[in-house]
């Protein structure tokens, strides 16, 4: 890749633009300016790379394609953080300027960065995408205008394991007396759903035990001895990196049922069920969308973007699990991004704009088929005082001797009713912790 003095300059500070197309000359205004956090190296790694390859293919793919968005190329420029939340805080001031019109979204790709995040990217009227992760309360778009946690949140896919088991179970009733476990990464992550999950508990009558694991959670023999000793009917992991292919592995040894141990989304890649091999068929994992290549854009992909030498990374690896996410968060950006052009009229548009494109957000299933993405998930509606969408979950199970996941069960709509009265108790907390006013919606 030819290197401008931009990009020198950002590689000089830590920042690796990403695309092929880098060296355009940002003040003829002919390319938006979209960051991305990535964590290449460090014990993430395994989970960063596909996130970031999908995210940077899908815009690769529109650049060639299409020219861009509405004919302006997105200059994705990628930032190294190792997913350390000092490094990406400083990312986010190295680029919250770049390019004429400034960055337009943020991905930070961890919980611990969003949080940081939130009132910096608040104040500089930057949107942050924390798809499916982040701070759950931020789905209150009253109070936190520049978040989006859609299509679903942690504490609304804890209330969805919890109807699976109902159901599983045989009725929400037969969930009295049973005993669930949640082995969860110690961090603000890995606690955003003990809240949801301790009042369910309460609801339901089933026993909630709580095992935190260390980073980076290669170390867990003390908490599979808790679980050998507690015997839960049931798992749920909140894990990421290596912590997910350690677990899976010791619950094969004390030979745990799979098929009643449960990933959230971020623990249930290609990644974290491989080096189990044979042992973690039938794990389970929520999901927000499809696995797998067979989709029209991602055959936009191979031909536009690896057919000519320009992929990201392996061409075989497309269609995983955490590619195709990223190739997601970049499709909702690019959705956000169109819809700011055509709400405001111009195509001169900033951060603040992008924001009213991610609250215009409402794709049907006729949308994704024109987006190529013909049942890749259920469709997602925005709204300012909703930034979580209504967006339902569904379990898919590791098929080990294929080398594959399946989607096993119809989408779960979560718990809604108390989900949000949950997230309006902690965001109006955080408003009056914070003496923020909460906007109006009209």
């Amino acid at each position: 890749m030819k290197l401008t003095k931009t990009t020198m300059a950002l590689a000089a500070a830590g920042v690796i633009a990403g695309a092929a197309w880098a060296e355009t000359a940002m003040a003829d205004y002919d390319a938006y300016t979209v960051p991305n956090l990535v964590y290449r190296t460090g014990a993430y790694a395994p989970n960063g790379i596909p996130l970031a390859n999908g995210f940077i293919d899908y815009f690769n793919m529109l650049n060639e394609r299409d020219g861009g968005v509405e004919g302006i190329k997105v200059n994705v420029v990628e930032c190294e953080t190792g997913y350390n939340t000092k490094v990406s805080v400083e990312c986010y001031e190295n680029l919250k300027n770049e390019g004429q019109s400034g960055a337009l979204v943020f991905n930070p790709h961890s919980t611990g960065v969003t949080y940081a995040l939130i009132p910096k990217a608040s104040e500089d009227k930057i949107p942050i995408l924390s798809m499916g992760y982040g701070r759950t309360s931020a789905a209150d778009g009253t109070v936190f205008p520049y978040i989006f946690n859609f299509p679903t949140t942690y504490w609304s896919q804890a209330s969805a394991f919890i109807k699976y088991v109902g159901e599983k179970e045989g009725g929400m009733d037969k969930l009295k007396g049973k005993k669930i476990a949640l082995v969860f990464h110690n961090s603000a992550y890995g606690k955003e759903p003990i809240k949801t999950l301790e009042t369910l508990a309460g609801t339901y009558g089933f026993e909630l035990m709580l095992l935190p694991v260390d980073h980076p959670g290669q170390e867990q023999k003390a908490t599979w001895l808790q679980i050998r000793r507690g015997k839960p009917d049931w798992i749920f992991m909140w894990g990421w990196g290596v912590m997910n292919q350690v677990a899976i592995k010791e619950a094969a040894a004390i030979r745990f049922p799979m098929d009643k141990f449960i990933g959230v989304w971020w623990s249930g890649s290609e990644n974290d069920v491989a080096p189990a091999g044979p042992a973690a068929n039938g794990y389970l994992a929520g999901t927000m969308h499809a696995p797998g290549s067979d989709f029209q854009a991602i055959a936009d992909i191979k031909k536009h973007v690896y057919a000519k030498g320009n992929g990201a990374g392996e061409e075989a690896r497309i269609g995983e699990v955490l590619y195709n996410r990223g190739m997601l968060e970049a499709v909702f950006t690019a959705e956000a991004m169109r819809n700011a052009i055509k709400i405001h009229g111009t195509k001169d548009i900033r951060g603040e704009h992008v924001r009213d494109g991610f609250e215009a957000i409402d794709l049907s299933e006729a949308d994704f088929e024109r987006l190529g993405l013909k049942d890749f998930m259920k469709p997602i509606k925005i709204t300012c005082e909703n930034h979580e969408g209504n967006g339902p979950v569904a379990i898919q199970q590791w098929d080990a001797s294929a080398g594959k996941w399946n989607i096993v069960s119809e989408w779960i709509e979560p718990m809604h009713d108390v989900v949000r009265k949950l997230v309006k108790e902690d965001s109006a907390a955080y408003a009056a912790e914070n003496n923020i006013t909460p906007r109006k919606c009209s």
